[in-house]
């Protein structure tokens, strides 16, 4: 290693030449790779849809789930299955291991499909697999609107668009919402069918013979070969006009005789609107780590391409770009890092001079562009986890560069050329530097094996920090010793400094003057009272951790950032029809748009049979330098200006950034027995609803309404010789139409159905009454032999790994932590008594907060256990290993001190991952330190202990502060709330940015600031305590001897 350090600062060109392929590799690097807000996370997680027209909730759970489920029980690495089965169709939620292949689990879960397919019922259509992302929020929403524009133009204009958006490369999908399906519409005339004898199955039969593709072959007679067609097919609608339905010896009777066709759209389930005016809207989705900059201008340049050819009453509106916004957040935190590299460069100089501020600031761009190189190699996004990554390692990655260059600096006052000085002090310094690396390493290395989708989540953070350091690595015993050996000067006043080296190395370190004076004075007196020093500092510890205890804010999962979007939930109980949805939704909608600081609305309306969730809208709020207001007093407003609306309810739901988990309360009532449920549901709602803090209470029981039911009384049907089919036929004819074929006209990218039914005059459930059915004697009503039934709603049949469940979800009010409430409710539920057979369990947050604690608590040993191996390694003795470790207590007593003091709550997240990347951070301080104290054993080891522990005090006062300063000043900012953007020139208090990394940012802050100064005088004092025992201990048998000789002397007389 000596050698190659000799190398590097023999040639420190060639090492430069290779520094500048580093910097020109990581500006290529940050240039090409993607950009995204959130990270990209391959989850394999999949959704299993399974249609089958007219099936009921009961039917769908044991038809088509219980199949499925079966099958994919057997399927190795699924964690959990979740089902769910309503009117006409079933779902299914698989959950594979986070660390499961996500291409070998989608091939798993399509073997087992296959399989579970035989025993589905034949009317179930296809089963469908979804693949789950992160990424399946739309990165942009273009809304195609305007009024007074019939609905076919405007469905035309949004298909022009999204087949032109979906062509795109980095768009995995562009989809339409608002929309209604095409179908071709045969309108039966009932009169007419009565008039001329024909049954509606006899109609649907004709049309459906004669819709067909016939393949008739080809005719070889021996002088050629000819092709022979039977068109058959229905093209257009004006195909089935002449098509002959019933013959007579003097008529016949076509369908344009017994109907009407026409080219329409289904009936209308939904509306969509944006800021209040109706609209279609098509949902951009990017390509999983596809650059959400350039995806959204490429599907706007699209945009701007057609406008020019639509209609000139059309406008498009865009919504939900979150372009803007993560261009903002990158910008933001490139900002902040920049003003933490000024903060940084400002002490560094200060302390150092130009030339060594130079030498040791220009580690900063290498080591992160190095960062970014490494980064985009392996197929990282440029996101917002990553930045932080790279602000957290801001004032750490110079540590090394710190204490190679002071060495330099001292070995250059002593009178050594540049090159020889820096040559030296990379060869001291090459063992402490790599082992505090090593130990801060070693701390973040267990967070990338943090489990789950939270760890794929967090696992963006430490892996950047690997690369970071490693870079700093790379400067600091490479890089830096060759700069240096070219341009390298000692700072001013250097005959001051050379007196007080010189002082420091074989002077008396009490003499001398300054704060370094007070610093020797100070560390002399406790190491030579070691017991009281070691007595306070442990008061001071323990006193901390019980004033956390008993005085401590709480606890959240994540952050509590402003959140930048919201959905709100409409809620109305009933069987309301998509019209009444839309009006109730409506009212909402328009106090909404009333309110300031919505930057941006969409809304959806639809009918919901089974649920009270009549419509979605979804807010975006203005950005914080353009509101006065927080985003709890805009949802609070929401409330109060919604709340007189008589019949509806209104939720909130902040969309935060970083892992989402819904509301914050979510409680599982299960049980094999699903009568159980309602009962233990309703106790447990009402004590929810009873506790304090706690709004936007809802579960997942069906909602009141009714739902008909008609039976059919089979004995009374075969006498008149009809069935149950034929009543279903009939029935279908007055509800949504009997499907009876498929064709593609043009413009078209799907087949259309072409669909049978009554006129809407003839159909309700009083028509149910008047239906009739042909039999042998003719046309009867099926009221003969069929009654009508009005039953209670069933709803959405869930289910969990094969258990029925029900669950309650909740908000918390404003200023209100979820893990108190929380905790509250589960002292209540150890009081309750509910059925053997009912389990009541908190999920969600509550579920993902357990996990994140169990991990970082098991990582954080972990990590105090790798660093203590590398530390025995590097020191060879217990003690001084485990008084380095001393420094991760005293860390540790810092956040929570610093937590008490700023009343912040513990997140379980940022904080514990602070407290565990403090671990690695604080101990490179007492590496040095106690490096130094061996270094100067091993050089004078007739001298006494007490002045060499204080003269490695003196001789490393400087790099320690230093050090610690960089770290402190680089996160400062944040962890006071306060987003300082040098690119932006502005400085914005409790930004959102600035909000999502306030309890990381504290934790490292507070810790390392506390940790540091008890390590200046706790740690050197400590190292005396061995040598103060020891002096003690001879004391001691001294006076054992004398006390023996004295008894000798006294037997003698």
């Amino acid at each position: 290693m000596n050698s190659l350090i000799d190398a590097v600062v023999s040639r420190p060109r060639t090492t430069l030449l290779l520094m500048l392929m580093v910097l020109i590799a990581g500006v290529a690097s940050l240039r090409s790779i993607p950009v995204e807000s959130d990270p990209s996370i391959a989850v394999p997680f999949f959704r299993l849809q399974v249609f089958n027209e007219g099936i009921s909730a009961e039917d769908g759970e044991r038809l088509l789930v219980l199949p499925l489920e079966n099958e994919l029980r057997s399927v190795e690495g699924v964690d959990e299955i979740q089902s769910y089965s309503g009117e006409n169709s079933s779902s299914l939620i698989v959950q594979f291991n986070a660390s499961q292949d996500v291409d070998q689990a989608l091939l798993d879960l399509r073997e087992a499909v296959d399989r579970a397919k035989v025993e589905l019922p034949s009317s179930a259509e296809e089963p469908s697999i979804y693949e789950m992302s992160t990424d399946d929020f739309p990165v942009l929403q273009v809304n195609v609107t305007g009024e007074g524009v019939p609905e076919r133009v405007l469905y035309y204009a949004a298909l022009e668009l999204r087949d032109r958006i979906e062509t795109l490369p980095n768009v995995l999908k562009a989809e339409m919402r608002g929309n209604r399906e095409e179908v071709l519409e045969i309108i039966i005339k009932p009169e007419a069918l009565e008039a001329y004898q024909i049954s509606g199955e006899e109609l649907i039969g004709v049309l459906a013979r004669n819709n067909r593709l016939v393949p008739a072959g080809s005719l070889d007679n021996g002088e050629g070969r000819f092709a022979l067609k039977v068109p058959s097919v229905i093209e257009d609608a004006s195909d089935l006009f002449d098509l002959p339905v019933k013959t007579t010896a003097n008529a016949v009777i076509t369908l344009s005789d017994v109907a009407t066709v026409r080219r329409s759209f289904k009936d209308r389930g939904g509306f969509v609107r944006v800021n209040g005016q109706t609209a279609i809207t098509i949902n951009v989705t990017k390509r999983s780590k596809a650059n959400i900059i350039e995806t959204v201008a490429a599907a706007k340049a699209v945009v701007d391409e057609v406008r020019p050819a639509l209609p000139g009453r059309i406008e498009i509106i865009y919504t939900t770009d979150q372009a803007p916004w993560a261009l903002a957040q990158v910008n933001e935190l490139q900002g902040n890092i920049l003003t933490a590299l000024a903060l940084v460069m400002v002490i560094v100089v200060a302390a150092m001079g130009f030339r060594s501020g130079i030498i040791v600031g220009l580690g900063i761009p290498v080591s992160l562009l190095f960062a970014i190189t490494i980064l985009y190699v392996i197929g990282f996004t440029y996101n917002f986890m990553v930045m932080f990554g790279m602000l957290l390692a801001l004032g750490m990655l110079i540590d090394g560069a710190i204490v190679v260059t002071e060495y330099a600096d001292r070995r250059m006052l002593e009178g050594e050329h540049r090159r020889q000085a820096y040559a030296t002090a990379a060869k001291r310094m090459f063992w402490p530097v790599v082992a505090s690396i090593a130990t801060t390493l070693a701390a973040f290395l267990p967070l990338m094996f943090w489990p789950g989708i939270v760890g794929k989540f967090m696992r963006y953070l430490p892996v950047t920090v690997f690369a970071v350091l490693s870079g700093s690595l790379i400067y600091a015993l490479v890089f830096g010793p060759a700069i240096g050996a070219l341009i390298g000067r000692p700072g001013a006043d250097q005959e001051g400094m050379l007196k007080n080296l010189r002082t420091m190395e074989s002077g008396n370190p009490l003499d001398l003057t300054g704060i370094t004076g007070v610093y020797a004075k100070v560390l002399w007196w406790c190491a030579h009272h070691v017991f009281l020093t070691l007595t306070v500092t442990v008061s001071i510890l323990i006193g901390s951790f019980i004033a956390y205890e008993q005085s401590g804010n709480g606890v959240i999962f994540y952050s509590d950032a402003e959140p930048q979007f919201a959905q709100v939930f409409v809620k109305s109980p009933g069987n309301l029809s998509a019209f009444e949805a839309n009006v109730l939704v409506a009212e909402v909608e328009a106090k909404i748009l009333d309110i300031n600081g919505i930057a941006e609305m969409n809304t959806y309306a639809r009918s919901n049979p089974g649920d009270d969730e009549i419509g979605t809208i979804f807010m975006q709020m203005l950005p914080e330098s353009d509101r006065t207001r927080s985003t709890a007093e805009i949802f609070q407003d929401v409330r109060d200006s919604t709340k007189p609306l008589a019949g509806v309810s209104v939720e909130i739901e902040a969309m935060e950034q970083g892992p989402r988990n819904g509301k914050p309360i979510k409680i599982e009532i299960s049980a094999f027995d699903r009568d159980l449920l309602g009962p233990a549901l309703k106790r447990v709602r009402d004590q929810v609803e009873r506790t304090e803090g706690i709004v936007d209470v809802t579960d997942s029981l069906a909602k009141p309404g009714i739902e008909w039911r008609l039976k059919v009384d089979r004995a009374r049907a075969a006498m008149y010789g009809a069935d149950v089919t034929q009543v279903g036929v009939a029935v279908q004819l007055i509800t949504g139409g009997i499907k009876i074929g498929e064709y593609r006209p043009d413009r078209s990218d799907d087949a259309v159905d072409i669909r049978i039914r009554y006129p809407d005059s003839a159909r309700g459930i009083k028509a149910i009454d008047a239906l009739t059915v042909a039999t042998p004697a003719g046309m009867v009503p099926i009221s003969n032999f069929v009654t009508t039934e009005a039953m209670p709603n069933v709803g959405t049949i869930r289910r969990f790994n094969g258990i029925a469940v029900d669950y309650v979800w909740a908000n918390v009010a404003s200023g209100v932590l979820a893990d108190t409430k929380v905790k509250e409710l589960q002292a209540w539920l150890g009081t309750q008594t509910f059925d053997p057979g009912v389990n009541v369990i908190f999920r969600g947050a509550d579920e993902e907060q357990a996990e994140s604690q169990a991990f970082t608590a098991s990582a954080f040993g972990l990590s105090l256990l790798l660093m203590f191996v590398l530390l025995v390694t590097q020191f060879n003795s217990f003690y001084q290993s485990a008084l380095i470790l001393f420094a991760v207590v005293m860390s540790t007593a810092g956040v929570l001190i610093g937590l008490l003091i700023t009343g912040n709550p513990f997140s379980s997240l940022l904080t514990g991952i602070g407290i565990v990347a403090l671990a690695g951070i604080v101990v490179n301080n007492n590496i040095v330190l106690i490096d130094t104290f061996n270094e100067l054993r091993r050089d004078h080891p007739a001298a006494d202990p007490i002045m060499l522990i204080v003269r490695t005090g003196t001789q490393r006062l400087r790099p320690v502060v230093l050090t610690t300063l960089t770290t402190v000043f680089g996160l400062l900012p944040l962890a006071m709330n306060f987003s300082i953007d040098m690119l932006d020139r502005s400085v914005t208090y409790g930004s959102m940015l600035s909000s999502l990394w306030v309890p990381l940012s504290q934790a490292i802050v507070s810790g390392m600031a506390f940790a540091s100064i008890l390590t200046l005088v706790a740690t050197p004092a400590m190292l005396a305590l061995p040598y103060r025992v020891q002096h003690r201990w001879g004391r001691l048998k001294a006076l054992v001897r004398r006390l023996q000789g004295r008894e000798l002397k006294a037997a003698k007389v």
